[in-house]
Formats: C-alpha cells, sequence, structure tokens
C-alpha cells in the first residue's frame, strides 16, 4: 500500500472504522468481505501508514460541564515561518483550545475553543490567548449551536472519486 493508492477494501475498512472504531477485527472483517487475519494486517498497515491516526470517543462538551464553545481568530504580527511554528506549539499547550488551524487570508490562525464558562473563556483570553508574544489581534465569536459537527472524511465521495479514476 506504501505510496500506492488504497484499494477498495481498504477504503471500506477505513469507512467502517470511522463510523464505529470500537467494532471487533471479526465484525470489521465480516462487514468488508474479507477473512479477521488480513483485516487485522490491513489495518496496521492503515495506522503505520498514518492513515489511522488513532480511535477516540465522541464526548459531550456541555456533558462534562463545558458550556461555552467560541472561535477565536488570530492575526498575527510576524508571520515567518519561525512564528507561526512558534504560535501553533503554544495553541497546542493550552487546553481551552481543541483546534488550531492556520489559514491564507487576514486572519492567520482559527481557534476553536470549549471553557466551562464565559468568565473562564474571558480570562483564557486576556492573560494568555492576546497576552501571548506576536499575536496583534483577536475576534472571537461565540457559538450559539452546532448544526453539524461530523469528524472524518466523505467515504461516498473518495469511493466516486476512486472510481473515476479507476
Amino acid at each position: 500500500m506504501a505510496g500506492a493508492r488504497l484499494d477498495e477494501i481498504d477504503r471500506k475498512i477505513l469507512a467502517e472504522l470511522q463510523d464505529d472504531g470500537r467494532m471487533t477485527n471479526v465484525e470489521l472483517a465480516r462487514r468488508v468481505g474479507i477473512s479477521a487475519p488480513p483485516c487485522l494486517r490491513r489495518v496496521r498497515t492503515l495506522e503505520e501508514l498514518g492513515f489511522i491516526r488513532g480511535y477516540h470517543a465522541d464526548v459531550d462538551p456541555r456533558e462534562l460541564g463545558f458550556e461555552v464553545g467560541v472561535f477565536a481568530m488570530v492575526r498575527l504580527v510576524n508571520q515567518s515561518e519561525t512564528a507561526l511554528a512558534a504560535f501553533e506549539e503554544l495553541a497546542r499547550s493550552w487546553p481551552l483550545v481543541r483546534e488550531c488551524h492556520m489559514l491564507n487570508g487576514e486572519i492567520d490562525f482559527i481557534l476553536k475553543c470549549v471553557s466551562p464558562d464565559l468568565s473562564s473563556f474571558q480570562r483564557f483570553l486576556t492573560e494568555s490567548l492576546t497576552a501571548a508574544p506576536n499575536v496583534a489581534s483577536v475576534k472571537t465569536s461565540l457559538v450559539i449551536r452546532c448544526a453539524k459537527d461530523e469528524p472524518g472524511v466523505p467515504f461516498s465521495v473518495v469511493e466516486e472519486r476512486a472510481a473515476a479514476q479507476g
């Protein structure tokens, strides 16, 4: 598989695991139509190649007391590669920041943040984020509600593309 396109079985394995990462290897093998030993070998290879980055529980932040969701748009003073990498490293160290994406355009980064309450987020915003080295400005938007939160990729599109190339 290294350097080669994924075959139909590999894509089925990824789609099934994306939908339910807790199923047994025997169940996964049954769903994709192969026996368990080659299925396990394929899964391990997909993990080693980085197609599968990990297995996670989808927890509800609000049920755990994180009532506030915020998107923070960050502009830096300096956009040198060193400065960008330094900000990324700093963002990874902040527990309230759950995602950090570098963008092109007027905004350098967008951060997806969670917080137990507004005062906790305000404290993070003033004491950490806006006070961070090289931060020129921060604009925030409070999440009112989430209409869609679907991790992973749409495998129907992957399959359409594979069929068109094949």
